[in-house]
């Protein structure tokens, strides 16, 4: 499908978003009989009834939207772009469009979040700053959502000793708050990025910042919460994450005052505790390098999903749904693992080669 046809997709008024794991398997198919070539086809294909007039409006909304990240210096990165991070693809509503100032490079890198309170005491913004800074200088990228609080000091450490990505609930040309405007250039000048999914010209809105929060947390192996009360925003991305499969953390702080009692309850819940950015390490098998490996896995795991690949074939969604019997979801954080191990590569057009020589 088209990069004009894709960015019409996003923008489609009435696409449900329980669609979007079907339409991303006929989108990223390689095989004529099985893949949707243009939105008019995806959305016969899916079987909806939309409105007379609303692909002609999205794709108009699409061209303007595209025009406009041209001028910017924006980059869109869709579903079948090489760039876009299959692990972002494999929760359960993925995007068909980033959008991008920075570096696409880091956006498939291995990550974690920093995330909590906006109003955060001095202890926390410390500690935020203090493991940002840890996990980058051990070559974690650190994801967050650019607020006040914990969120711009994780961005701020990260950026002492390596490379953070900051999601954003509005267009990425849009920075809120407007006092972080400095913060998100140095980000996507220093080795970074500033993403999110809203195209050019969109204000921040209230409803924007829970919709991120799946973002932030798809993009990631990690969350950790830093510091949330019992209604703090951070939980949300928390919830999110144990959704998708992810690790939840969360700093122990103060019994008084109730500033701590949302992370008190993720450590009730089971979240592991976190005192230092080698807790957070060792979880995610990163301890003691920056390449991500299993601790009971040997040095070349035989593995079925790689059976299925030859040395230097390239293989669409279809084709290893097939060969392998996983269901998409199953597909894709599988396809995540072996990436990030260096044993499978994304290529353009959305499909995946073995690494040659690697198993």
């Amino acid at each position: 499908m088209t990069l004009r046809d894709t960015v019409a997709l996003a923008l489609l008024r009435g696409f449900p978003g329980q669609a979007l794991p079907e339409a991303l398997r006929l989108v990223t198919g390689a095989r004529p009989t099985g893949s949707c070539r243009s939105l008019t086809q995806l959305v016969v294909r899916l079987g909806l009834r939309l409105p007379g007039g609303c692909i002609r409006d999205a794709r108009e909304r699409a061209d303007e939207s595209l025009a406009r990240a041209e001028e910017q210096g924006v980059r869109p990165i869709t579903w079948t772009d090489r760039a876009y991070p299959p692990c972002l693809a494999a929760i359960a509503d993925p995007p068909p469009v980033l959008w991008l100032r920075g570096h696409p490079d880091v956006l498939n890198t291995p990550s974690v979040a920093i995330v909590g309170s906006r109003t955060a005491s001095r202890y926390a913004r410390d500690v935020a700053e203090q493991l940002g800074s840890d996990l980058a200088g051990r070559g974690v990228t650190v994801v967050s959502g650019l607020a006040r609080g914990v969120d711009s000091a994780a961005h701020r450490g990260a950026l002492d000793g390596g490379r953070t990505v900051a999601v954003l609930g509005s267009s990425v040309e849009i920075v809120y708050p407007p006092e972080h405007a400095d913060l998100a250039e140095a980000i996507a000048a220093k080795g970074g990025a500033v993403v999110s999914e809203f195209p050019p010209e969109t204000p921040p809105r209230p409803a924007h910042f829970p919709q991120r929060n799946r973002i932030i947390s798809g993009l990631l192996r990690a969350v950790v919460v830093v510091e949330a009360s019992d209604r703090s925003g951070s939980l949300i991305t928390a919830r999110l994450a144990l959704d998708q499969g992810r690790e939840v953390m969360a700093i122990p702080g103060s019994v008084l005052g109730g500033r701590n009692r949302g992370s008190h309850s993720l450590l009730k819940d089971g979240a592991k505790v976190v005192e230092r950015a080698d807790d957070i390490l060792e979880e995610i098998g990163l301890l003691g390098g920056n390449t991500p490996v299993r601790a009971d896995a040997p040095p070349v795991p035989p593995d079925a999903l790689l059976a299925c690949l030859s040395d230097g074939e390239a293989c669409d969604l279809d084709d290893l749904t097939e060969r392998s019997g996983l269901d998409s979801a199953a597909l894709l954080a599988r396809l995540l693992d072996l990436q990030l191990q260096g044993f499978v590569q994304r290529v353009e057009g959305g499909r995946f080669v073995r690494v040659i020589g690697k198993w």
